[in-house]
């Protein structure tokens, strides 16, 4: 989750809940952490990451209970996967998504957020069981359930079904 972070969402039927701030963000920049502990286990080239776990890049935050971070070690260290997991939060100015668990894997750019993701900007809302985003193409997909195969719904919507409330311009003349 550290790298990047980009949110673009097209909700069915044209109306758009936009994250421009996220969507821009620069996924190069250095990124610093925060925890209660980190473990270093060199065998399984991972660290792992617990008690209010704060991670921040160029403005981005992420938090959870936990994080494991999965790297290569050829020389330098190239991280390859992050997952968040309890209570996963990622804020951006007026933005910010939630979910269960969340998992960027740096190889391919894709972050996926599953258990309940929530998506706020302002007043404008979207809420479904996973969110998948590509950050090569800019496509983030919304489904009202937090498993692709499954057709229970285990995210706790109703249904299973994508929710949202937008925000419509007023005008500024009553009597129109």
């Amino acid at each position: 989750m550290a790298g990047g972070f980009a949110l673009t969402l097209a909700v069915a039927g044209g109306i758009g809940l936009q994250a421009q701030g996220i969507a821009s963000h620069n996924t190069n920049a250095p990124v610093s952490y925060n925890a209660g502990s980190i473990a270093l286990q060199d065998r399984q080239n991972r660290v792992a990451l617990s008690g209010g776990v704060t991670v921040t890049q160029a403005g981005l935050t992420v938090r959870s209970d936990r994080m494991l971070v999965n790297y290569t070690d050829t020389g330098s260290l190239d991280i390859q996967r992050i997952t968040a997991t309890g209570g996963v939060v990622v804020t951006r100015g007026n933005e910010r998504a939630s979910g269960g668990v969340a998992i960027y894997d740096f190889n391919r750019r894709i972050i996926t957020m599953a258990g309940n993701v929530s998506l706020k900007r302002g007043t404008d809302t979207l809420n479904g069981g996973r969110l998948v985003i590509d950050l090569r193409s800019g496509i983030s997909t919304v489904d009202g359930r937090a498993s692709g195969g499954s057709s229970s719904d285990t995210s706790g919507n109703s249904g299973g079904r994508v929710t949202g409330t937008f925000s419509v311009p007023q005008s500024s003349d009553e009597n129109e």
